[in-house]
């Protein structure tokens, strides 16, 4: 297994920038296999969705689509890869953001009986609780 680092998926994904985008098309399309796949941490996969929303204006169905390709790819191992699934589900048909699903996610495949947060809109739309004063969880 090949570990892949977010400006791998970067290159390969926008294909921007031409030089960096032809080593990542090599390797993702010929090295790389179900034999021999690559490895996406949780942490690569929830930079690449902040890359791609802030610094290339896809939108929440596009950033969806390309992590389902991902979780489909043969050649690709996404870490706690049904985590990651379950996030996909929740940020696609909500508003949370990738990395508060991927959190809360992660939290309730570790037997969490709930993860907190301050952040409001998190609580409404990723499951998680609002911690407030006189509220320790």
């Amino acid at each position: 297994m090949i570990g892949l680092d977010t400006n791998v998926l970067v290159r390969y994904l926008t294909q921007d920038e031409p030089k960096q985008a032809r080593i990542a098309n090599r390797l993702i399309e010929e090295k790389l296999s179900p034999d021999l796949p690559g490895f996406v941490s949780q942490i690569a996969l929830v930079e690449l969705v902040w890359v791609l929303e802030s610094g290339y204006g896809c939108n929440r169905v596009e950033v969806a689509s390309i992590l389902e390709r991902i979780l489909r790819s043969k050649s690709l191992v996404v870490q706690h890869g049904d985590v990651a699934w379950r996030a996909l589900r929740i940020f696609a048909t909500g508003s949370a953001d990738f990395a508060d699903c991927i959190i809360e996610r992660t939290g309730h495949a570790n037997e969490c009986d709930h993860t907190v947060t301050f952040d409001r809109a998190a609580s409404r739309s990723a499951g998680m609780r609002l911690l407030e004063m006189g509220n320790p969880s």
